[in-house]
């Protein structure tokens, strides 16, 4: 019973972010209203499933799957609890400029994870690169009160998806 072997959290954890982050970058761009669904993919796919591949990757002995997994599935939990939390009067809402400085450690986190897949495969590299740029543009677009900055931010996010994500593209 001890050498059971685990199946690849990896596709989990990546669908996970990759689905989540294509709800939220649809309403970014402006083709969709904020809806219930980016809330409730946050929590459960983005959030919760993230995490457990991430434990999934630990009991594995990956650490980077580890920290990439549970960092953004905690970041959709976060994100999640900071738009939710002053609707249910729990907290007051974020300020915008302070949400930038959110997102703005998340480009920050997201940059450190590209320098450790430099010996990865270039399609992990590219896709870790691409979020750092998301995060930026939605950090500034944010700091400078700038709807603009942060409708091109989603624009950017829908191109990653669609090099990364669908067949016969990237």
């Amino acid at each position: 019973m001890g050498n059971t072997k685990l199946a690849n959290p990896a596709p989990l954890g990546l669908m996970g972010f990759g689905m989540t982050t294509i709800l939220l970058n649809l309403a970014n761009s402006g083709l969709f209203a904020f809806d219930v669904a980016i809330l409730a993919m946050g929590i459960f796919y983005g959030g919760i499933a993230q995490i457990f591949a991430g434990l999934l990757e630990y009991k594995k002995g990956n650490t980077f799957g580890l920290t990439a997994f549970t960092s953004y599935g905690s970041f959709w939990l976060t994100l999640v609890a900071i738009l939710l939390m002053p609707k249910m009067g729990l907290a007051d809402a974020p300020n915008a400029h302070f949400l930038g400085m959110y997102l703005g450690l998340w480009g920050v986190f997201t940059l450190f994870m590209f320098f450790g897949t430099l010996k990865a495969a270039r399609m992990l590299q590219f896709v870790f690169l691409s979020l750092t740029v998301l995060f930026a543009l939605l950090a500034i677009g944010h700091l400078a009160d700038n709807e603009g900055i942060v409708k091109v931010a989603g624009w950017v996010g829908l191109d990653l998806w669609r090099q990364r994500y669908l067949p016969g593209d990237g």
